[in-house]
């Protein structure tokens, strides 16, 4: 239900789009996240679009990194601007009906995921 794009290598200090097409989501209300991984380790939350459109942000990203919804396609993006190689990882969105309600770090509030899309930015 939710599929990611828009991954690639980039140079630090580069730009990506990342983009988490949703299909078959009916819901009135529903929170996305943005989540990357690297090999063996876990999951970290990057940022999340609640249902009442507001945003929030790791600490890692903030003033890097942008979440947007575009209603009209179904479709959530994360802009990352100056990029740098501790980016690098697979980034996944993940999403919930309803809100995410505080707990949007916490990958197990979500309940579909897609299969992600990889990052890698080279020094």
């Amino acid at each position: 239900q939710l599929a990611e794009s828009g991954g690639g290598s980039v140079e630090s200090g580069g730009s990506l789009r990342l983009s988490c097409a949703a299909s078959g989501v009916t819901y009135n209300a529903y929170c996305v996240g943005w989540f990357r991984q690297v090999q063996g380790k876990d999951h970290e939350a990057v940022a999340v679009f609640d249902s009442d459109g507001s945003e929030e942000y790791a600490d890692a990203v903030k003033g890097r990194f942008t979440i947007s919804l575009d209603n009209a396609k179904n479709t959530w993006y994360l802009q990352m601007n100056s990029l740098k190689p501790e980016d690098t990882a697979m980034y996944f969105c993940a999403g919930k009906p309803l809100d995410c309600s505080g707990a949007w770090t916490s990958g197990n509030a979500y309940k579909h995921w897609g299969r992600g899309t990889q990052v890698t930015v080279s020094s």
